[in-house]
């Protein structure tokens, strides 16, 4: 699992880094709220940690620029305030939980686990993104038009749909859709990019998923 920590302390940056690894996670480290908002927005997290109070962009402002990005990753909060208003703040800027320093680092991989948990068991059964909707039960991508997709179609499209505008190079598709398919590789998903582009056109969408051949794929507007 690949998390995000944002904490402008840097002996507690690395701290937390090195524990959270030593804890099976990939771990991305940035010390101010501006580098965190540029990682979610490039990169998929299972997670992220993140200080409420940080230099050139602060946690709640970080965290309502990602929520408005529609990524809906699990956000713990950390923050030396004990007030309730500040909590409060916190919870209707977008966050899932929050730790009041100082804490138990058994504690911070606690509130870790359970949000990765939550997250990871619960998968909504329709996804929407602009005026396209992915019917997950029904394996049905609609639009102007309905069409039905394949299993590992739906899989894909779901990626990315949950992912819009983020660049997912061919590799990660292939460790995401592919993890146990030893012959997995590019030319397997530049062929099923090309058929989910073709599906996308059959329906009349407002998305398209940029990127060539061998390299890195984005679900984006038509528009952009």
């Amino acid at each position: 699992m690949k998390v995000l920590l944002a904490e402008d302390e840097k002996d507690l940056n690395d701290v937390l880094s090195a524990m959270l690894t030593h804890s099976g996670y990939e771990v991305d480290s940035v010390l101010n709220g501006a580098e965190a908002v540029e990682h979610a927005k490039n990169n998929v997290y299972d997670a992220i940690v993140m200080d409420i109070m940080m230099p050139v962009m602060d946690g709640i402002t970080a965290l309502k620029e990602i929520r408005s990005r529609m990524n809906m990753t699990p956000v713990l909060l950390l923050t030396a305030k004990t007030e309730v208003s500040d909590r409060i703040t916190g919870l209707d800027a977008g966050a899932d939980d929050y730790l009041t320093k100082p804490f138990a680092m058994g504690e911070l991989l606690a509130r870790v686990r359970a949000l990765t948990r939550r997250h990871n068991t619960y998968t909504p059964r329709i996804l929407t993104v602009e005026n396209v909707t992915l019917n997950l039960e029904n394996a049905e991508l609609s639009c102007l038009n309905s069409i039905s997709l394949a299993t590992k179609e739906i899989h894909l499209m779901e990626l990315l749909m949950s992912n819009p505008e983020v660049i997912f190079s061919s590799e990660e598709i292939v460790n995401r859709i592919w993890q146990d398919d030893e012959d997995a590789d590019s030319e397997l998903v530049w062929m099923y990019i090309s058929f989910l582009r073709n599906k996308l056109k059959a329906v009349g969408s407002s998305l398209q998923i940029t990127g060539e051949r061998g390299g890195s794929f984005c679900l984006t507007s038509i528009n952009i």
